[in-house]
């Protein structure tokens, strides 16, 4: 519904599944000016009055009060949401809590919308595109076809449990994977096992400080001790844990050497399954696809073949912005 047009200032929110940050922009030509960050904003997994906390602690920092009666749009993208149906779970969720942040803060605009994460970082590269395919591997990963500004077809995202190949999620749990079969005799030697036992269990409880020579009585402390922290956490706190695996390859250890050609195996995988034609547009962001992510140059390699022409956007903060800005300017007319 139509409600006070004579507003200049537009809001972008990238709400992922680790954070959430929010934009302040210009309607006339989209220059950000202030922002704000906060807790994690997946639309099927944190609840919603935390979300909703989460979204109203990320625009309150991002929109001055004396700011707030000028604002016009807002457009969020959320990780668990999507445009395919109007009543998909995550995108209620997303819309019922952006609308209570909102009205806690007193932004009254003339529209809200809601995308998926991944729809905003597509939106986010270099003249913010309509068509082709994005790929998102931060905590979680998915790719998608995207058609009109929607996803039309996508492919894993599909969340810890039952996917998300090649995220970080999915890196950090190999780390502790590896370092419990190092510890149970499955697997070879990795440094993965210290730095893993270091970042989560409390330097009195480490079993040795040398993993190569436990003993078996050692060995089986390892796994009595490292088993109970890691199930008594969210299972994607794991994802804080591929940072170990990019040190550990970094200086030569084979175990997390695999891990990592393993993780661009299956983002290539992913991308190959929405039948990618040579030329087209790919848009890759998340932690682990920078400019200098860990995954970037063997995910590179793995494409080339495949003839993208592939666009790095930093997250979705600038799409965000971006359809805001469409959708302000479609209001005015």
């Amino acid at each position: 519904m139509k409600k006070n047009l004579n507003q200049d200032f537009v809001v972008g929110v990238d709400a992922g599944g680790t954070r959430i940050r929010a934009v302040l922009a210009r309607a006339t030509d989209g220059s950000p000016l202030t922002e704000g960050a906060a807790g994690p904003g997946n639309a099927l997994t944190v609840p919603l009055p935390e979300l909703t906390d989460h979204l109203a602690t990320a625009v309150a920092e991002a929109v001055p009060p004396e700011l707030r009666p000028r604002v016009s749009v807002v457009v969020a993208g959320f990780a668990g949401a999507a445009r395919t149906s109007p009543d998909e779970p995550g995108r209620l969720a997303a819309d019922s809590a952006l609308n209570a942040a909102l009205r806690r803060l007193g932004i009254n605009p003339s529209v809200t919308d809601i995308y998926g994460d991944i729809e905003v970082a597509f939106a986010s590269a270099p003249g913010a595109p309509a068509d082709g395919l994005a790929l998102v591997a931060g905590t979680g990963a998915v790719a998608a076809r995207i058609t009109a500004r929607a996803c039309a077809a996508t492919a894993d995202g599909n969340g810890w449990l039952l996917g998300d190949d090649g995220s970080g999620f999915w890196i950090g749990r190999s780390a502790v994977q590896a370092a419990l079969r190092m510890a149970d005799g499955r697997g070879g030697p990795t440094m993965l096992a210290e730095s893993v036992a270091r970042t989560l269990l409390q330097s009195g409880t480490l079993p040795g400080t040398r993993p190569g020579s436990w003993s078996e009585k050692e060995r089986e402390a390892y796994r009595m001790w490292l088993v109970p922290v890691v199930m008594a956490e969210p299972p994607v706190r794991l994802a804080r844990l591929a940072p170990l695996v990019v040190d550990a390859a970094g200086r030569g250890d084979a175990v997390a050497g695999a891990i990592l050609e393993e993780a661009a195996w299956l983002l290539t995988a992913t991308v190959r399954a929405l039948d990618p034609r040579p030329g087209e547009r790919l848009v890759v962001t998340g932690g682990l696809l920078g400019p200098n992510g860990p995954l970037t140059n063997g995910l590179e390699r793995r494409l080339e073949p495949l003839g993208l022409r592939i666009d790095r956007a930093e997250d979705g903060r600038r799409g965000a912005v971006a359809l805001a800005r469409l959708t302000h300017g479609a209001v005015l007319q």
